[in-house]
């Protein structure tokens, strides 16, 4: 059997045509009056931001024109996220799920595949009641900041919009953070601006 190099060469080119030909997820477009959920920890919140008017909830709200649902909690981990996510969805009835949670997962060095598990639920959650989503990623700790891989795979796996560098970029310049961990106010609104222009990118808006 000839194994040469040769005869894998065209397949796995074929391969990677495809993947990179495949398009990118699709979110539905929103309505007028439809609403945006904005759920996760002290990132969704604003903590390091001077008023809540300046949290990146806020913020996309004026820049939308839709009306964004801040349901941040600061400190919280991924499994209380996870046991409160159900009320807020009932609550709210959101169109839309913009989810940035597990950074004080990372931050307390808990298993990380138990948060990605309460992330993947979290998700799953949202869908089932035909909520679309889209994932924010959150950086790990690091001289070098980056999001943590569990959110790649989270976003790869469940074909999601993703958030991927913003918040890891504005944590890496003292001019946008409060904090090592926090945006402030100028943070927020980058993040806001990317977040934005993403909903545009994939048919949001």
């Amino acid at each position: 059997m000839n194994l040469s190099p040769g005869r894998f060469r065209i397949p796995f080119l074929i391969a990677l045509l495809l993947a990179s030909c495949s398009p990118s997820p699709q979110l539905p477009l929103l309505a007028p009056d439809a609403v945006i959920l904005a759920f996760g920890d002290s990132l969704t919140h604003g903590t390091g931001a001077g008023s809540e008017k300046q949290s990146y909830p806020a913020v996309l709200a004026a820049l939308s024109g839709h009306r964004v649902i801040n349901a941040g909690i600061p400190g919280e981990i991924s499994s209380a996220g996870l046991a409160r996510l159900t009320g807020v969805l009932d609550e709210e009835q959101p169109s839309l799920l913009l989810l940035c949670h597990g950074g004080n997962d990372i931050l307390q060095k808990l298993d990380l595949q138990k948060t990605e598990s309460n992330l993947r639920a979290m998700i799953r959650e949202a869908q089932s009641r035909g909520i679309a989503v889209v994932l924010i990623g959150v950086p790990r700790p690091g001289l070098l900041l980056g999001t943590a891989d569990l959110y790649k795979s989270i976003a790869a796996d469940m074909k999601l919009p993703f958030e991927d560098e913003t918040l890891a970029e504005i944590l890496s310049q003292r001019k946008l953070k409060a904090d090592r961990v926090h945006p402030n106010a100028a943070g927020y609104r980058q993040l806001a601006e990317s977040v934005l222009a993403l909903l545009k990118k994939h048919g949001a808006l």
